[in-house]
């Protein structure tokens, strides 16, 4: 099992700007089940762009980047939206620095001290957790367990988040690992985070992140 206090540091200040609003499908007019994507081929697409020497976050080769150059830290990005209940989605690759870290998405963020987190580690874990008042914790476990549906190392994974309710679910390559209870948070912001344990340099690129509607994925299963 892996255990640290997290949210050590925040390199980035977080603002929500805009109003959850449904993208319209320019083929037949009808709406669509996404609320927003980004592919990250637009460095001016509205995520934040910030180096310290504690880490950095930027778009790089069509993806997003987060690094983290400190240990036990963790660093995250966000595209400055509110929305309730989503379905968030990424492809996820760690390029570069240690195994032992941890990466993922968020949802309801409310600031950078109240918000829910979904992440993995390159060496196979997984957990789900929560920042309230600067103070994180993980819910419904005692640390990060393992799963052998999470591809280890120099490797891409799917990463999904639902929001529904009181309920957050964390799926990987297809999988359900978790499902838990939290009713602290109802709505928010989304983003990306990654962080280090006892050795910084972990280096993760982001792509193909998609926010969904789930009552319109619903309908459409």
């Amino acid at each position: 099992m892996k255990l640290k206090t997290l949210i050590l540091f925040s390199l980035l200040t977080l603002v929500s700007t805009a109003c959850q609003l449904p993208v319209l499908n320019e083929t037949d007019g009808e709406t669509s089940n996404v609320l927003f994507q980004d592919d990250f081929s637009d460095p001016s697409s509205g995520w934040d762009q910030v180096s310290s020497e504690s880490g950095e976050t930027d778009y790089v080769d069509g993806a997003y980047r987060i690094y983290v150059n400190e240990t036990n830290t963790d660093v995250w990005a966000n595209p400055g939206l509110t929305f309730t209940d989503v379905r968030v989605e990424v492809d996820a690759t760690k390029v570069a620095g240690p195994d032992d870290n941890d990466f993922g998405v968020t949802c309801r963020v409310r600031d950078a001290s109240h918000f829910y987190f979904f992440i993995i580690s390159s060496d196979g874990y997984y957990a789900i957790g929560k920042t309230s008042d600067e103070a994180q914790e993980l819910i419904g476990m005692d640390a990060m367990l393992p799963s052998e549906a999470i591809n280890q190392g120099q490797a891409n994974n799917h990463v999904r988040a639902d929001c529904i309710g009181d309920t957050l679910t964390l799926y990987v390559n297809g999988q359900q690992l978790d499902e838990v209870h939290d009713a602290e948070f109802e709505s928010g912001d989304v983003g990306l985070m990654a962080g280090s344990f006892d050795t910084p340099g972990t280096d993760v690129h982001f792509d193909n992140f998609t926010v969904l509607n789930p009552e319109t994925e619903a309908s459409t299963q």
